[in-house]
């Protein structure tokens, strides 16, 4: 009991506390060795008398500084290596050579070579046992060890230094040594940890025990030099994290619980499209923000956004009391770090609920609407189709139609790249939000703006790939993608809430933007990717003992193998380089009326033939039966006309 409250002692020591311990320990065993092989050396006991007993005094005079300079003291307690036991030989002979040396130039005493030989041997012996014997009483013998991460840190830097003594005072993690390709630390020792070079890493990760992780301890690099470390790590064995930003690290609150993983945004390849300045004011600077669906992914980040940006007041419409609630504490908190003093109103309610929402703009001069509120999950949508359809359409349609009438300057509703030539039924119901505002803006003569924001896929949303790769690695697989062939466009959800602000500041009413998101990402390779830097292997017919498998499971119904971001070819630049304005097709208001109006009365009887023949009447190109030469549809190109000068907005995120 004694001994094991004295090892939870010594580990809860602060790092120079342990240092100081060991240096104490080395003051007093030091002499005694020399007393003992000055003994054993002339056969005798030695009796110091006089001068001689300064001999005692200078083997540790001596002895520290070579210790302290070749850092005997920085070498990590927690497991040996052969550079530490070659660190050792070589201390204690420069310490030995020196110290005899002195005394015999001074002559202190009169030495036997057999003594002095006898000294290095036990002085070697002493600091190489006592530290082994430590390491084996603090952290176990080598086999517990394996249960520790074996970390490599790609970065020899501050950070990376800052966080190597962090996880060497962790029992969890045992620091390997540094990845570092800058000549000037070539062969450099850190902290008592090798500096080497990535090809000369390379050699030893290939071969890596399974808990190897590589952190990537650069935050001040740009998302392409972080590529570019990411794909080399890639054929590894080895998992690959990152170091938080630079300004977390630095403020002094950075845990080892804080190291994440790598952001699946660093896979994709694109850089951050820097926003306009001028643009992300314009709706939401001292003004009375509206955001629907506040508590989803991209209505959580618009509030955060829009939040910064200094509103005047900022409404949340949420439908679920969980997510509203997640939200609102998350703001409070943001308010406080930004020291803001912003009045923030909770909602709890749909935006497709008129009683609501004569209240809610009765008492709020409402300027900005951000229309987040919808359903979005293909399958879930097409099992659903009447909740899903109430709720995109007419819900959107009951909110838009009242900012019209309460006069709000901007209304814009995020929308979906499912809504270009839809094959499911939520991309129809996003594709008539769109008409119904197309619609608002044809009658609105300026009064209110409204607009349409169409995103694709956004990195780590609720529902969304990544999270259910991630979770399905976890488990240990196998991973499910629909289809060896399938793709998508990805972007991360701050970009495109950023994004939609700016789309909204250049909206004219009824405008269509489109993002250039540059190429889209094959979603198997995606999975193999996040398999490989999970530190996995994947395991398949060329590989049978790899770890994580990954099945094909078909697509799903309503499912395109390939996203499409315009339904027309007729787009134009704007003045933010990376969105685009495209001219599309809509419905006039009467004939639309008269279209909802039949959907309406369709949901009611909840026969999904009927609804789905009554989509093919409104969006043009829906075809949800493969053959339909025997159906006699009534197609929605018969109703649709020209935007006569007319733009739908819509961003692909």
């Amino acid at each position: 009991m004694i001994i094991e409250k004295l090892k939870q002692y010594f580990v809860k020591r602060s790092r120079m506390q342990k240092r100081l311990l060991i240096l104490l320990l080395d003051a007093i065993m030091l002499p005694i060795l020399l007393w003992v092989s000055l003994s054993l050396g002339k056969n005798d006991f030695m009796m110091p008398a006089g001068k001689e007993w300064f001999i005692f005094a200078l083997t540790v005079l001596i002895a520290f500084p070579v210790f302290i300079n070749l850092g005997l003291y920085r070498a990590v307690l927690r497991y040996f290596r052969n550079q530490t036991i070659t660190t050792i030989l070589l201390a204690t002979l420069i310490t030995t050579i020196v110290w005899a040396t002195t005394v015999k130039l001074v002559g202190l005493a009169d030495l036997t070579k057999s003594g002095v030989i006898l000294y290095w041997l036990t002085t070697f012996t002493f600091i190489a046992g006592s530290r082994l014997q430590i390491q084996q009483w603090l952290y176990g013998s080598k086999s517990s060890q394996n249960l520790s991460k074996r970390v490599y840190i790609y970065g020899a830097g501050v950070s990376g230094t800052q966080l190597a003594a962090l996880l060497d005072a962790d029992p969890a993690y045992i620091v390997e040594g540094f990845i570092d390709d800058n000549p000037s630390l070539k062969g450099w020792d850190v902290l008592g940890f090798d500096v080497k070079s990535f090809d000369k890493t390379a050699s030893i990760l290939i071969d890596a025990p399974e808990n190897t992780e590589v952190i990537i301890a650069m935050p001040s690099i740009n998302r392409s030099e972080r590529q570019f470390i990411i794909e080399r790590l890639e054929p590894f064995p080895v998992k690959v994290s990152i170091l938080p930003a630079l300004a977390d690290f630095a403020s002094g609150d950075f845990r080892v619980s804080d190291i994440k993983e790598i952001d699946i945004d660093d896979l994709l390849g694109r850089d951050p499209i820097q926003p306009d300045g001028n643009l992300l004011p314009a709706n939401i600077h001292n003004k009375i923000v509206l955001i629907t669906g506040a508590g989803g992914s991209i209505g959580s980040e618009l509030c955060r956004q829009a939040l910064a940006l200094k509103p005047k007041k900022l409404i949340l419409l949420e439908l679920s009391e969980f997510a509203l609630y997640k939200v609102e504490q998350e703001l409070n908190e943001l308010k406080i770090s930004l020291d803001l003093n912003i009045e923030l109103e909770r909602v709890l309610g749909s935006s497709g609920n008129s009683a609501l929402l004569d209240k809610l703009f009765n008492r709020n001069a409402i300027q900005t609407v951000y229309h987040a509120a919808a359903y979005k999950h293909v399958p879930l949508v097409e099992e659903n189709p009447v909740s899903g359809l109430t709720n995109n359409i007419f819900g959107t349609k009951a909110i838009a139609e009242k900012a019209l009438s309460s006069a709000v300057e901007t209304f814009i509703l995020i929308s979906t790249d499912k809504a270009v030539r839809p094959t499911n039924i939520m991309g129809c119901s996003k594709r008539i939000a769109e008409m119904v505002l197309q619609s608002l803006a044809d009658k609105s003569q300026g009064k209110t703006t409204f607009s349409m924001v169409r995103f694709g896929n956004v990195l780590g949303s609720s529902g969304s790939v990544v999270p259910k790769f991630r979770q399905q690695i976890s488990d240990g697989g196998p991973i499910t993608v629909t289809h060896k062939d399938i793709t998508r466009y990805f972007m991360s959800i701050p970009e495109a809430v950023q994004l939609v602000i700016q789309a909204g500041a250049m909206a004219k009413g009824g405008d269509v933007f489109v993002l250039d998101m540059g190429e889209s990402v094959k979603i198997v390779d995606l999975a193999k990717k996040m398999i490989s830097l999970a530190g996995l292997q994947l395991k398949d017919k060329y590989n049978i003992n790899g770890d994580v498998e990954i099945h094909f499971s078909g697509l799903r119904p309503g499912e395109k193998l390939y996203e499409e971001l315009l339904i027309g070819d007729n787009v134009k630049g704007t003045q933010h380089l990376r969105i685009m304005q495209a001219n599309e097709e809509f419905i006039e208001s009467v004939e639309l009326e008269k279209l909802l109006d039949n959907l309406h009365l369709v949901l009611a009887d909840d026969v999904v033939e009927e609804i789905k023949m009554s989509l093919t009447r409104i969006v043009s190109g829906y075809t949800p039966w493969k053959d339909n030469k025997n159906k006699e549809l009534g197609l929605a190109s018969d109703n649709v006309k020209k935007s006569s000068g007319k733009k739908v907005v819509s961003i692909h995120g």
